[in-house]
């Protein structure tokens, strides 16, 4: 491709023509820009270094002007001028495939003119470097460059290119490759991901977290070593944090990365960062944003980047906000969704249906993956709220992502999703994987009879923002992981903690977790105090299920208050039943004194043992359980 400038009146045109290997070429593109070039030496040189001094002019480089391109259809003009005032250097970037302009301000301590000539700009694909040895070294997110969080300004000793000659400018030649104008030797560039991670380990600002967090997971290729130790110092940091989640961070992040190699447009669809919205200043740079022309394609036929590159303006003449699948959102939302399914969206036996199938086969794929040196202990287990939002989001992303790639085959969409949510548990299992292979967790963490250690209390800790992360997010758990979450506050919390974690919805009680409880802890006091608290609060289909396992008083008092409900129910349907259409109407007790409720329940039994055979209850029990509330209300 050769890009070149015409100029005009009071603007200039940008021209390309791209060149084939068969010697033809193509006019390809045009495109007004709002710079003057007119009465300055320009330097245009994307390949070579020829400065106009060398030509006769005679006179110095006062503006340096470049294009770059990347593989994703990206394409940028570069350019600064040179100040006013040697403390404040201005550069421009035209993101020409995102109709946008973006120009910084930077302050600098140069006293000499001469050291302008040492600005250069370096092209690293998703990145451009804009460089000044011994000032700053600013990383432009091409892909990404809505807001500055999205980048990563390094200033003083952080914004260092190691090998090279400070003295002397970069001119990119190629792609990822620089010569040292001053010495001819060619370079290759590359963000070293040791150092990125050291930076990133030493940084006190939420800017820089989150800029170096989006180029590990969204534009380096991680080695499973440097993604372990990633996921290190997010669980390390989760509370130094305040502004993102690094969680969050991490999993939308890594879902984006993943799922955006399965089709062209999924990078379109999905979200990519946690960070929407940023409106903190960065010291020592300011931006300020402008809306720049469309460009204008000459050719009809689009192959290779020009392809990309049409893509991305069809994209942005769209309402780009629409497209994204918008899964951040508040607990009281997540709820009323669950609830939704759980009341009105059952009635609809065609939804739920669908619902529950989409369920089966997240947790179908997440049984037949590999768990091959896993140490969690993470059982298979279905939770039905957890098995609705499976569901739940499946049908969602599906009806989203069908709206809008409708060159894409059904299965190929649903695939797609099944993968989106899995590879989502899989990022949770993952975080989990790094805290017990580091703190060398044992495998009897699963033991309710034992206190917890300090990495226990760690782990608990991670789990705990892990919920809250997935929870703002509408995402799913992984089977296991509210069972393990609850024996670990069993053994990490005092008990009046671990009742409000319960209240305030932090931990969720399960049907695994209670049958271990019951069946683990024998009944000294203290084991009593909990057992009692938690058959108090279990939601009504799980105590249906295990109050039979305890032989105590509040346990007998649920069966009871079971049995009693049975049996007035089976009252009221033959009272009805026996009553002439006119003369029915719902059946309605105020109040029962104990003597006539047990001679109705006698009369009912017919001297027989219960008819429910798994309760084996009789009268005189009843009469039992209702003689003890009466003299714990009476205080007798």
């Amino acid at each position: 491709m050769l890009f070149y400038i015409v100029p005009k009146c009071s603007s200039c045109v940008l021209h390309c023509i791209q060149f084939y290997s068969d010697g033809n070429f193509k006019f390809m593109l045009e495109i007004p820009l709002e710079i003057s070039l007119a009465d300055q030496g320009v330097s245009l040189v994307n390949l070579g270094y020829d400065p106009p001094e060398e030509r006769g002019r005679g006179k110095i480089v006062t503006q340096n002007l470049q294009v770059f391109t990347n593989k994703t259809g990206g394409l940028c003009l570069f350019y600064y001028q040179p100040p006013k005032v040697l403390q404040e250097l201005t550069y421009t970037v035209a993101l020409l495939h995102k109709g946008c302009s973006k120009t910084f301000k930077v302050s600098t301590t140069m006293t000499d003119p001469k050291h302008l000539k040492k600005v250069s700009f370096i092209n690293i694909d998703s990145y451009v470097a804009v460089y000044l040895p011994d000032e700053f070294l600013h990383l432009i997110n091409t892909r990404h460059p809505e807001l500055m969080c999205y980048h990563l300004f390094l200033a003083a000793e952080d914004a260092r290119i190691s090998g090279m000659c400070c003295d002397c400018p970069l001119q990119t030649v190629l792609k990822t490759q620089v010569v040292e104008c001053c010495t001819g030797i060619l370079f290759s560039v590359s963000i070293n991901q040791e150092q990125l991670l050291t930076f990133l380990i030493e940084s006190r600002r939420d800017c820089d977290r989150l800029a170096v967090l989006h180029c590990f997971l969204l534009h380096l290729d991680l080695q499973p070593q440097m993604e372990t130790q990633l996921i290190e110092w997010i669980c390390d940091n989760l509370s130094t944090c305040l502004i993102f989640d690094p969680i969050q961070e991490f999993v939308i992040a890594s879902l984006h990365r993943h799922l955006s190699l399965e089709s062209m447009f999924l990078d379109k669809l999905l979200p990519y960062t946690s960070m929407p919205f940023w409106s903190q200043n960065i010291d020592g740079i300011s931006c300020t944003s402008d809306i720049t022309d469309m460009p204008i394609l000459k050719d009809g036929i689009f192959k290779g980047f020009w392809k990309k590159f049409h893509s991305e303006l069809e994209h942005m003449k769209q309402a780009q906000q629409r497209f994204l699948y918008n899964n951040h959102m508040p607990r009281r939302d997540w709820c009323r969704l669950i609830s939704e399914v759980d009341t009105v969206e059952k009635r609809n036996d065609v939804y739920q249906r669908n619902i529950l199938e989409n369920a089966k086969k997240v947790l179908r794929n997440m049984s037949t993956r590999k768990s091959d040196g896993r140490t969690v202990p993470l059982n298979q287990e279905e939770d039905y709220l957890q098995k609705d939002l499976m569901g739940l989001m499946m049908v969602k992303l599906k009806d989203h992502l069908s709206q809008h790639l409708h060159h894409v085959a059904k299965n190929k969409v649903e695939k797609i999703v099944l993968d989106f949510v899995c590879k989502q548990l899989d990022l949770v299992s993952q975080i989990l994987e790094v805290v017990w292979r580091k703190h060398v967790l044992d495998p009897d963490v699963l033991c309710l009879d034992r206190s917890g250690s300090s990495s226990e209390y760690f782990a608990f800790h991670v789990m705990c923002r892990i919920t809250d992360a997935t929870s703002r997010m509408c995402m799913p758990l992984p089977p296991g992981f509210q069972t393990l979450h609850l024996v670990l506050a069993v053994r990490c919390l005092p008990l009046g903690n671990l009742l409000h974690y319960i209240d305030s919805g932090v931990l969720t009680l399960t049907e695994t977790f209670v049958v271990k409880l019951f069946k683990e802890l024998n009944d000294n006091e203290t084991n009593k105090k909990l057992k009692c608290s938690i058959i108090l609060r279990l939601p009504e289909n799980i105590c249906e299920k295990v109050h039979n396992l305890w032989d105590y008083a509040i346990s007998n008092n649920a069966i009871a208050m079971k049995y009693v409900k049975k049996l007035l129910f089976r009252l009221h349907q033959r009272e009805v039943s026996q009553q002439s259409p006119s003369d029915r109407s719902p059946l309605t007790i105020n109040f029962l004194p104990l003597n006539y409720l047990i001679m109705m329940l006698s009369e009912l039994e017919d001297r027989a043992l219960n008819p429910f055979e798994e309760d084996n209850i009789d009268a005189a029990f009843l009469e039992e359980i209702a003689l003890k509330q009466t003299t714990d209300l009476l205080r007798l």
